[in-house]
């Protein structure tokens, strides 16, 4: 009998891939969700009620856990739930944590008020590693570039507007979450071998160029225009400090995803 495994953020854009996954993998999993939320639990598959932001009922959803899977995020206050979930964990019999970072983190610097809201996300990313690391709980880290499936969120909500701003210089390497959920289970189910090599997608493409793409796929006519952006992190942007070439293992394109997920 295999111990069950835990995933934060399992019902999230990631997350479902990485139970699934992990489910025909034969493993049983636990993920801990916010709310009593309508889920009909799989064979194998048990969701449990806890909050990461208050660490309410994660000591419980920790119970005979050796093995968690950390994807639970947002756009603010990664570091926060990070920290409730190692505070938890330490005393459990948790042998192995897997953590979902991002490409940059190290790399992007967030000096300003306008830094942090734009790109607080890296900051957070980053100190949430760092919790990680100094937990004690042997743990794996893995950094990805951004999601096709974040991009195409962030492109459909753009294309509401008759104008769309697009930062000039941006460049994006995106890769598919169950690419990414792939690498994360294999991982998960290995020896912890602490900060692993990045995850990256196959091309790099400019911001304004994935947009463009997007709107043609979906048959949207919009004028596009460059918006250079201020700060220390957006020239960090300009400069590539989100990209890993180094690393471009991802299979499938950009321009693959939209071909089936255009709709």
């Amino acid at each position: 009998m295999t111990a069950t495994i835990l995933v934060t953020g399992g019902t999230g854009t990631l997350g479902r891939h990485v139970v699934r996954r992990l489910s025909e993998a034969h493993r049983d999993v636990r993920v801990l969700s916010r709310g009593n939320l309508p889920y009909e639990e799989a064979e194998g598959v048990q969701y449990v009620t806890g909050d990461l932001s208050t660490g309410e009922g994660i000591a419980e959803a920790l119970d005979g856990i050796e093995t968690v899977v950390h994807l639970a995020g947002s756009s603010k206050g990664d570091d926060l739930k990070t920290q409730h979930l190692v505070e938890a964990a330490a005393p459990a019999p948790v042998r192995h944590l897997v953590y979902i970072s991002v490409v940059g983190a190290d790399r992007i610097p967030v000096e300003s008020g306008l830094d942090r809201a734009m790109f607080g996300y890296f900051e957070a990313k980053l100190a949430s590693e760092r919790i990680v690391a100094d937990s004690g709980i042997p743990f794996t880290i893995l950094r990805a570039t951004q999601f096709h499936e974040l991009f195409q969120t962030t492109a459909r909500q753009m294309a509401k507007m008759p104008v769309i701003p697009a930062p000039s210089g941006f460049r994006l390497q995106t890769i598919g979450a169950d690419e990414v959920a792939a690498r994360l289970v294999e991982l998960a189910l290995g020896d912890p071998a602490g900060r692993v090599p990045d995850l990256a997608g196959p091309d790099v493409f400019s911001f304004k160029d994935m947009l463009h793409s997007y709107l043609e796929s979906t048959d949207r006519h919009r004028l596009i225009v460059p918006l250079r952006m201020p700060g220390k992190a957006a020239r960090a942007f300009r400069e590539g400090a989100n990209l890993a070439p180094d690393r471009a293992v991802g299979q499938e394109t950009w321009q693959e995803f939209l071909a089936t997920h255009a709709a």
